[in-house]
C-alpha cells in the first residue's frame, strides 16, 4: 500500500489550498475515480440499511443498526464504543475513532433513526426507478451513514492519516429530537475542531443543486392546558365552565403571537378535550410546534403567552401555556460559513454548483455540535434525496460521485490545516 504522502501526491493534493480564484481548478481525477468505483458498494450498503426497519421507537431494530454501523466502523480500522442513550428508548449511540498521525480532530456524524413504523416496508419497499433509489429513510439518514463510511474507506485505502483523532457518532434518536444523545453530541463536539454533520441535501426538483447547511431552527414544545368545571351537558350546561371552548378561543387569540418575535415560530398542532359527549369537558389540552433560531427565542415567547391568556372568554376557567426547550438552533459561525465556502470550491472542480443555504425549519443535530461554539459545524454532507419523512422517500444516485468527493476531498484539506 502507498504511504499517505506519496498517494495525496499523486493525485495532486499536496499543497493545494481553498481559495476563490477566477480559473477553476481541475477535478482529481483519481480521487473522482475512487468515488465513482465505490458507488456500487454504496448502493449496496444502502439497501442493507433500508432493509433494516430502524423507527425512533423500533428497539430490535434500532439495535440491529448499531451492530451493523459498529461492524462497518470496526472493518475500517475504528475502536467503537457503544453508549446508552440517556433518554427515550435508551438505544445505543455508537462511536468510532480513528487515531492519525495529523494535528487535527475531527467528527463525522449522522443517524441511524427514521421516522417509519415498524412493518413500513411492507408498502414502501425498497427499490430503484432509474437515477432514484426509494426506501423509508434512505435519504434520512442512512445516505449520510452511507457518505461516512465509504469516504473513509477511500481514504483508508490510501493510507491517509493527517488528523489526531476522527470520531464517528451515529445516533439513534435524531427524528425524536436527540432527547438521549444531544447532549453527548455537544460534549464530543467540543473536542473537536471541526464537526461534519450528515444530514441529506435536497434533490431535484425540490433544489436546483446539491447543498450544504449553515443554519436550522431549533425546537421546542407548547402546551396550552385549560382548566373548567364538568357539568351535565343536557341538563345543567350553565352549572359547567367548557374548557373546549376557552381552548378554541385561546388557540385562535395567540396562533399568530410569534410573528410579533423575530427568530421564533408558533404552531398549534394537535388538541384534546373532553371524553363523553353528554358532558360539559373541565379539561382541554392542545400541543403546538415551537421553531426559533435566537437565544432567547423559547422566553420571550413564553412570557408573551403567559400574559396573552390571562383574559378569556368563559368565566372561572384557568389557561397555563408552558414551552419546553429541546434542539437548540443551529447558527454556524463564520469560520462555518468560510468551510462552506471551500466546499463550493470543491464542488466546482467538477464543474458542478453548490449552494449554501443559511437557514431551514427542520431541527438537526449540528444544533448540539455548535451549541459550545468550539467547534466549526457544517450541516448538510449527505446524500441528496427527497420525501423525506413522507411516502416515497429517495435518493439521486447522481449525487454519490460528487458527495464523495466532496466529504474526502474535504477532509483531505482539512487534515492539512494547523
Amino acid at each position: 500500500m502507498k504511504s499517505a504522502g506519496r498517494w495525496l501526491a499523486s493525485i495532486g493534493l499536496v499543497g493545494f489550498a481553498l481559495v476563490s480564484s477566477p480559473a477553476r481548478a481541475a477535478p482529481d481525477e483519481k480521487l473522482r475515480t475512487a468515488a465513482e468505483k465505490a458507488t456500487p458498494a454504496l448502493i449496496e450498503t444502502l439497501r442493507d440499511m433500508v432493509m433494516i426497519e430502524s423507527g425512533s421507537s423500533d428497539v430490535a431494530g434500532l439495535a440491529r443498526m448499531a451492530d451493523y454501523t459498529e461492524a462497518r466502523l470496526e472493518a475500517l480500522g475504528a475502536r467503537t464504543e457503544r453508549r446508552k442513550a440517556t433518554a427515550g428508548t435508551g438505544a445505543d449511540i455508537v462511536i468510532g475513532t480513528f487515531e492519525g498521525t495529523g494535528t487535527r480532530r475531527l467528527m463525522l456524524m449522522a443517524h441511524m433513526d427514521t421516522v417509519y413504523q415498524s412493518g413500513i416496508l411492507a408498502t414502501q419497499p425498497y427499490r430503484v426507478d432509474g437515477n432514484r433509489i426509494f426506501g423509508p429513510g434512505i435519504a434520512d439518514d442512512k445516505g449520510g451513514i452511507a457518505v461516512i463510511l465509504h469516504s473513509l474507506k477511500i481514504l483508508g485505502e490510501a493510507d491517509w492519516r493527517d488528523y489526531a483523532k476522527l470520531t464517528v457518532l451515529i445516533n439513534p434518536d435524531e427524528e425524536v429530537g436527540s432527547i438521549g444523545s444531544g447532549e453527548i453530541i455537544a460534549e464530543l463536539a467540543d473536542r473537536h475542531d471541526v464537526v461534519l454533520s450528515c444530514e441529506p441535501t435536497a434533490a431535484a426538483p425540490a433544489a436546483q443543486s446539491d447543498a450544504l447547511l449553515l443554519g436550522a431552527s431549533g425546537t421546542a414544545t407548547a402546551t396550552m392546558e385549560v382548566k373548567g368545571r364538568a357539568s351535565h351537558a343536557g341538563a345543567a350546561p350553565q352549572l359547567g365552565r367548557n374548557a373546549l371552548i376557552e381552548l378554541a378561543h385561546q388557540l385562535l387569540r395567540t396562533r399568530d403571537i410569534a410573528k410579533s418575535i423575530p427568530g421564533t415560530q408558533l404552531n398549534w398542532t394537535t388538541a384534546q378535550a373532553g371524553t363523553v359527549r353528554n358532558q360539559i369537558p373541565e379539561n382541554a389540552i392542545a400541543g403546538g410546534d415551537v421553531r426559533v433560531t435566537v437565544p432567547d427565542g423559547v422566553e420571550k415567547l413564553q412570557a408573551a403567552l403567559a400574559e396573552q391568556v390571562k383574559s378569556g372568554l368563559v368565566p372561572d376557567t384557568e389557561t397555563i401555556v408552558k414551552i419546553q426547550a429541546g434542539r437548540p438552533a443551529f447558527v454556524a459561525s463564520d469560520r462555518g460559513r468560510a468551510l462552506a465556502n471551500d466546499g463550493k470550491t470543491i464542488y466546482a472542480e467538477l464543474d458542478r454548483p453548490l449552494a449554501i443555504v443559511d437557514m431551514t425549519g427542520g431541527g438537526t443535530d449540528a444544533g448540539f455540535a455548535n451549541r459550545g461554539g468550539k467547534a466549526i459545524v457544517v450541516e448538510s454532507f449527505g446524500l441528496a434525496g427527497f420525501g423525506y419523512h413522507a411516502r416515497d422517500e429517495y435518493i439521486d444516485t447522481g449525487s454519490i460521485v460528487p458527495r464523495l468527493y466532496l466529504m474526502t476531498r474535504m477532509l483531505i484539506e482539512l487534515g492539512k490545516r494547523k
